[in-house]
């Protein structure tokens, strides 16, 4: 999962350093946690801050990075969970998870946008939900793009908000997080 955008992004010590000041640095846990998720996959996690706060709080996280730096990093931070460095698009684990979140613009980020997006769905449980959030921006992926590929993958959008913490989503809104939602019949084709 490499994009020019990403490479110019991909300090570890200046990606930790943007979420210090943040008002609300677990806006992103916090509305994962919402769904009360047993397991969770944070695809690309960078150095860990989303899956580290799911785990103090008691879920199961799989953290996921194509970035070795910033699995290097999530691994200092929290050697006690289980970090893979592995491109989103071509993971392939046994595990089934109640929520995979991406969160901080994976999906523009992602060079293959529409494998990631089928590549989460194979890793939803049941019932389970994909979190999305990214910059709606010239040149990135709109969210009707977005849902394009949810619905090729089996999933259903079923919420959009303008931020993690659930502002209502307009048209013309600057970021999107998106959450898709895999049937609760069965577990998705391939997996």
């Amino acid at each position: 999962m490499s994009s020019p955008e990403w490479a110019a992004a991909r300090d570890p010590a200046a990606y930790d350093d943007r979420w210090a000041g943040v008002e609300h640095p677990h806006g992103e846990a916090d509305l994962v946690a919402s769904y009360g998720p047993r397991r969770v996959l944070d695809g690309g996690c960078g150095t860990g801050r989303v899956a580290i706060e799911l785990a103090r709080r008691g879920v199961a996280v799989l953290g996921v990075d194509a970035d070795p730096a910033m699995v290097g990093v999530a691994r200092e931070k929290a050697p006690e969970l289980e970090w893979v460095l592995a491109d989103l698009a071509d993971l392939h684990r046994p595990e089934r998870f109640d929520v995979v979140v991406l969160a901080g613009n994976v999906v523009p980020f992602a060079v293959r946008r529409a494998e990631l997006v089928a590549a989460c769905a194979r890793h939803l449980a049941p019932g389970g939900r994909l979190v999305a959030g990214f910059q709606v921006q010239p040149g990135w992926p709109t969210p009707e793009e977005y849902d394009g590929w949810c619905a090729a993958a089996g999933l259903r959008p079923v919420e959009r908000w303008a931020t993690w913490e659930r502002t209502p989503y307009r048209p013309g809104d600057g970021y999107a997080v998106t959450v898709a939602q895999r049937s609760t019949l069965s577990a998705p084709a391939g997996s």
